[in-house]
């Protein structure tokens, strides 16, 4: 089954006379579609939602009668990427102009890292900026569906999936003119095979002439190495020959700090496409990767408190794995014929995925199942044991059936992982055929009862860690066929609160990880995630691809070496708001993340990690210190990535759902919960977003009829959006960089008043600056520290040949101009405009005319 795709419009402006500041380039429709990639057999639209039409390919060198024509042209694409404590903020700037004589539709298109949230999306048209603001997903369609009812320019931008990754607008764009799109997306990296991976797709659909990559790295704990590995396909996993290499720039800043910098120009753009196998002609279509890693001078990991925020991270330390004792349950059922069933043999057969990082007490079982389940005795394949002995009825529920007694069969016992054994397994997988219908509540069950026995036979404390590795293409036709149930049957199976079985079982809480491995489009990601999520595992999807071996097998490893089990991270009673501190495994090379909060007054004493490892109990104590940067925003994410997860796991999700609705209208996170809207109000200059304080009697308040500030009617919901936070320590960008422009070059207010703006008025229009500003009220930015002189009073005329609203001005303390307020939309644009100032934080300012 493809992914679905949306169709993204742009339509033609019918009135040519229409003042251009009232149009917007006509009519705006966006629609962010997020999703799971496609098979890499279209590989083409694995970056793209839908690719606009063109006649060919367009590298702004064509003329007619000296006019230049074609589509419209990316001029400039700019990623930067701003990691502290692993967490990256990443902002996507594209430039784009149309040199034609006429509007032609341009698209502006991403791919975003699965585990990523939107906080951010604005258009400059014609040198206004057209600003996305976060809203609940029916209140953002309601907005949107009367926007577009009354006429109004509107968009809308919400995630369907927790799997979902695609970004794309398209809009009309007027001739000779220009549309800047700026797109800020949030993510925590993960840490996997000892070492964190920012992953950058690139994919502008043409040749750029100025394409920049620009990551900063600042961490608390000195670097280990950063690596800049070849540019991958972002599609199937092979080892693709000729020259990938990035060419990036790394440079160590010092032992906690590096920045990383990717430029390539027309020629190796073009040279990068043809070794990864795409069109030439559409530039670079590929991933840009940057890895890296931290020391860890303490067992217990280090915790980070700032603010009454805390974040705790604990990576297992190095050492000899925990036997294991994995359970391969695979589908074998019809819709698993020809391709999928080959590749999933290659995988099981290659030594990695039967035994990975492998100790002598190693144990597995080998299952399959189809309409029926079969235990394999890999000696011997007709002493393989079936449940049920007969096969059930496709026309019978699961009720209907009679129980058959699973405590009579006796099933083939588990197999250690030792050479002789791992080539008779071989020898029965090849054999294995497709056919049949999807029974998956019987074989977890079977799974299930198979580590029940095994726990009763072998009650030591140093038994094998059991883990289920299950594997299915399809959604459940045999059997228990409702999800819902399936799940909850497994569950109560796995924590034997209640007996599944028609016999009664002793009492066991061996809670047994699942993790689940979806494979092509057929299979019910949705119950393999519940399944994982509420058994102590993940899930995983494999894409139906030439390399669907080779994810399996990556799979495999990643799970291979479990070096703790039963971790407990023990905190002081005074803690709130903390994410899960139980984990019934870790594997090595990754890292558990916990955050929570406690009061700021209060200090963090060291908590206390009991686990059990290879040489048994053990116990580790972290060490606390003081973040470079604030946590709050890591916190916020982290902690409503643990409510959806917790929105998976329980049946009432309204708890849940409301708790990372409210945290991701206040930080702006685009989520499963939330979406981005944009309105643009017809006949007016100004757009809806961001809203001024009081804008009663604005142009824009009188054109809506309001009678109160905007702010109060919408102070539930409302989240201003406008780059809430910009990393610091980033290159400084050109001059250009992000600067709306306005026609008029002075400015009308009314006189001058002696009322300083407090701080937290000058933090409320300024949404970046609270993330930036230290205890002592001084913005620290890349390029110094400022003090903000809240006291201070500008006593004289300074010139300054350039203002953020265009023209000369005077250099004023920012608190002094509001005027250009709105238009600081992030700290580069502040630097840009700074002034010296004795040292305090000042910005050229338009010239005031009073009235």
């Amino acid at each position: 089954m493809s992914s679905v795709v949306t169709d993204v419009r742009a339509t033609t402006c019918r009135d040519r006379n229409m003042d251009f500041r009232f149009k917007i380039g006509c009519l705006l429709l966006l629609v962010a579609q997020i999703h799971s990639f496609p098979s890499p057999a279209t590989k083409d639209e694995a970056f793209i939602v839908r690719r606009t039409r063109r006649d060919k390919s367009y590298d702004g060198k064509e003329v007619a009668h000296g006019v230049p024509t074609g589509p419209p042209t990316i001029y400039e694409m700019q990623v930067d990427s701003n990691i502290t404590h692993r967490f990256a903020h990443t902002l996507v700037t594209s430039k784009v102009k149309n040199f034609a004589d006429k509007a032609q539709e341009t698209v502006f298109s991403i791919i975003l890292p699965k585990e990523a949230f939107i906080s951010k999306f604005v258009m400059s048209i014609g040198g206004k900026e057209y600003d996305a603001y976060v809203k609940e997903k029916q209140e953002a369609k309601q907005l949107y569906n009367q926007a577009i009812a009354s006429g109004q320019t509107a968009g809308l931008v919400s995630a369907n999936a927790r799997e979902s990754n695609r970004f794309t607008v398209a809009i009309n764009v007027e001739p000779a003119s220009k549309v800047i799109f700026y797109l800020t997306y949030e993510q925590l990296l993960q840490r996997e095979d000892n070492q964190y991976e920012l992953v950058i797709n690139i994919h502008p659909k043409q040749p750029v002439a100025d394409l920049r990559v620009n990551v900063n790295i600042q961490e608390s704990q000195p670097l280990t190495f950063v690596n800049a590995p070849p540019i991958r396909s972002g599609n199937e996993i092979n080892d693709i020959q000729g020259d990938l290499d990035p060419r990036a720039q790394i440079q160590m800043i010092d032992a906690n700090s590096a920045t990383v910098s990717f430029s390539p120009n027309v020629e190796r753009q073009k040279e990068l496409a043809k070794t990864l196998g795409t069109n030439i002609d559409e530039g670079l279509s590929g991933q840009f990767v940057v890895q890296y890693d931290v020391e860890r001078k303490s067992g217990g990991g280090e915790i980070l408190l700032n603010d009454g925020y805390f974040v705790h991270f604990f990576a297992p330390p190095g050492g000899n794995p925990l036997p294991k004792y994995v359970l391969f349950v695979l589908d074998t059922s019809g819709s698993m014929y020809g391709t999928k069933i080959s590749q999933l043999k290659e995988a099981m057969k290659t030594p990695s995925s039967l035994c990975g990082t492998s100790t002598t007490e190693d144990k597995f079982h080998l299952i399959e199942f189809s309409t029926v389940v079969s235990v394999w005795d890999i000696h011997n394949e007709d002493n393989s044991v079936r449940y049920p002995s007969t096969e059930p009825s496709f026309f019978l529920v699961d009720n209907d059936r009679p129980k058959e007694d699973i405590t009579l069969k006796r099933f083939p016992g588990r197999n250690d992982v030792n050479p002789d054994n791992i080539k008779d397994t071989i020898k029965l997988i090849d054999i294995l055929d497709a056919d049949g219908g999807t029974n998956i509540a019987d074989a977890l069950k079977v799974a299930l009862y198979l580590v029940d026995v095994d726990k009763r036979t072998n009650p030591s404390n140093d038994a094998p860690q059991p883990m289920i590795i299950f594997l299915t293409d399809g959604e459940a036709t045999v059997g228990q066929t409702e999800s819902h149930k399936i799940v909850a049957e497994v569950q109560e199976e796995n924590t034997h609160n209640v007996p599944i079985f028609s016999v009664v079982q002793e009492e066991n809480t061996h809670n047994v990880p699942i993790f689940s491995l979806s494979f092509g489009d057929g299979a019910d990601k949705d119950l393999l995630q519940k399944l994982s999520l509420r058994n102590n595992g993940f899930s995983r999807h494999i894409y139906e691809a030439a390399d669907a071996s080779l994810q399996l097998q990556d799979f495999y490893k990643h799970i291979s070496s479990p070096v703790l089990r039963n971790v407990t991270f023990k905190y002081v009673d005074d803690i709130k708001e903390v994410s899960d501190t139980t984990f019934p495994i870790i594997f090595e090379g990754s890292e558990i993340v916990v955050v929570g909060q406690i009061d700021k007054d209060k200090q963090l004493p060291p908590p206390t990690i009991s686990a059990t490892g290879i040489h048994g109990h053990v116990e580790l104590h972290p060490e606390v210190r003081k973040p470079i940067t604030r946590l709050e925003r890591l916190w916020a994410y982290k902690t409503i990535q643990q409510l959806l997860e917790d929105m998976e796991r329980a049946d009432d999700k309204t708890q849940f759902e409301r708790k990372a609705l409210d945290l991701a209208l206040k930080y702006s996170f685009v989520t499963p919960v939330s979406s981005l809207v944009v309105v643009k109000p017809n006949g007016t200059d100004t757009p809806i977003v961001p809203i001024p304080a009081d804008i009663t009697d604005s142009p824009v308040g009188q054109a809506l009829g309001l009678a109160q500030p905007l702010n109060a009617l919408y102070e539930d919901t409302q989240v201003n959006t406008r780059f809430d936070y910009q990393p610091v320590g980033l290159p400084a960008p050109p001059s250009y960089y992000g600067v709306p422009q306005v026609a008029a070059t002075t400015t009308s207010r009314p006189p001058p008043t002696t009322t300083l703006t407090p701080i937290e008025v000058l933090k409320s229009e300024l949404p970046w600056l609270g993330p930036i500003l230290t205890n002592d009220n001084a913005i620290a930015t890349y390029r110094g520290t400022y003090k903000l002189g809240l006291n201070e009073t500008t006593t004289d005329d300074i010139p300054c040949p350039a203002t953020p609203s265009n023209g000369a001005g005077v250099c004023r303390l920012l608190h002094e101009c509001p005027e250009v307020h709105r238009l600081l939309t992030n700290v580069y644009i502040f630097q840009q405009y700074y002034c010296e100032m004795r040292g305090f934080a000042a910005v050229c300012c338009p010239h005031i005319v009073t009235n």
